[in-house]
């Protein structure tokens, strides 16, 4: 496709995809566009909340990719069941469709889609999985593997797979996204014919970000703070502060534990007792109504204690306020034992980055519970 050609838009059901101008990615949808046709493998790079998880998909659909258009499936993958569901629902409702009619979404032990879906939301586990009923993923006629960055193995054996997969079927097309990829690497990568796949660079919504660090390492102390006396000290500065009703707060925490002993204290504390601010988690194993409540509005202000689950995908809404322990549990292989075990573990500058960017509003606190060394 030559570079003046013009880009040539498909309406969904008579009417057409709408894309929300506040955005960066819509804002950008010609140039994505483009490269999208031009190449069989591009790499979006995103900072959260740019919108690349929500509308690239409705991208693809709008250029006439999917099984409306007599095509296959536009496969989108994610790192985590909630995202896949969030997801999958957040699409069909902005394309005024009931899940399942154009937009569906796949995770273990459920499948909510039909055999008039365009967009297929799953986790990356289970597109791996098709891929042995299916070694040409003849299903698909597009592929885009969000979250990149994360490098779990099942995302470095798909991006693996795919590079292979591309030079059988030519029909086939990848889109690369993520907040904190290495774009060069990725590029290279899936480079043909000696030229690298096409780099396209959204900007976050940019707003004012002030950071402050509380060490649970105390001068002068022999004893560190616990996790949940750092959580509760923050959250008590926010609303001494007299912000009391200026947006919400999110807090990671490494696990369920975490968020249960936080949780208690929280509901103990005798500053927050005053506000009665309505307490939310959100972890892997919740069940998926309790998941929910987290993306709905509430009637006040709230406090969302959160697993590493919240830094990907959808942006919790009316977030102002992040707090950030730094750690999570990982899921690492002892050789020794022979097992695999959760451990909690520093997290990464990117994976800390990411966290950063999952505020919601305007000027924003970032809460580091670690020093500025670290």
């Amino acid at each position: 496709m030559s570079a003046s050609q013009k880009v040539i838009w498909h309406p969904l059901h008579g009417k057409e995809i709408a894309f929300p101008e506040a955005l960066p990615v819509s804002g950008q949808r010609d140039t994505i566009a483009k490269a999208f046709l031009a190449s069989p493998v591009i790499i979006v790079c995103g900072e959260t909340g740019s919108g690349k998880t929500t509308q690239l998909p409705k991208i693809c659909l709008a250029l006439g990719r999917g099984r409306i258009h007599h095509g296959g499936l536009i496969g989108h993958t994610q790192p985590r069941r909630i995202a896949a569901t969030s997801t999958a629902k957040r699409i069909a409702q902005e394309l005024g469709s009931p899940i399942g009619q154009d937009v569906g979404y796949q995770v273990r032990f459920a499948d909510h889609t039909s055999p008039s879906a365009s967009i297929k939301l799953m986790t990356d586990g289970i597109l791996l999985a098709e891929t042995q009923r299916d070694p040409l993923l003849r299903m698909y006629d597009t592929i885009i593997i969000d979250e990149a960055h994360e490098r779990s193995l099942n995302i470095d054996f798909l991006l693996g797979y795919l590079r292979q997969l591309i030079d059988k079927r030519k029909d086939l097309k990848i889109i690369i996204t993520s907040a904190t990829i290495d774009a060069e690497r990725f590029a290279n990568h899936f480079a043909m014919n000696g030229k690298s796949a096409p780099v396209i660079e959204v900007s976050g919504r940019l707003y004012p970000v002030e950071q402050r660090y509380l060490s649970l390492e105390q001068e002068n102390k022999k004893e560190a703070l616990e996790i949940t006396e750092g959580v509760c000290k923050v959250i008590g500065d926010v609303w001494r502060e007299g912000a009391s009703g200026a947006g919400d707060v999110l807090v990671f925490l490494p696990g369920e534990r975490e968020i249960r002993d936080c949780a208690e204290a929280l509901r103990k504390d005798p500053v927050l007792q005053r506000f009665h601010p309505e307490l939310l988690s959100l972890f892997a194993r919740q069940a998926v109504s309790e998941q929910e409540r987290v993306f709905q509005k509430g009637n006040g202000r709230r406090i969302i204690l959160a697993t590493n689950v919240a830094e990907t995908s959808l942006t919790v809404p009316n977030i102002r306020y992040v707090v950030d322990t730094g750690l999570a549990r990982v899921k690492r292989y002892s050789y020794r034992n022979k097992v695999e075990q959760l451990q909690i573990e520093p997290i990464s500058q990117a994976a800390a980055n990411q966290r950063a960017g999952c505020r919601s509003l305007w000027t924003s606190i970032r809460w580091y519970l670690y020093s500025s060394l670290q």
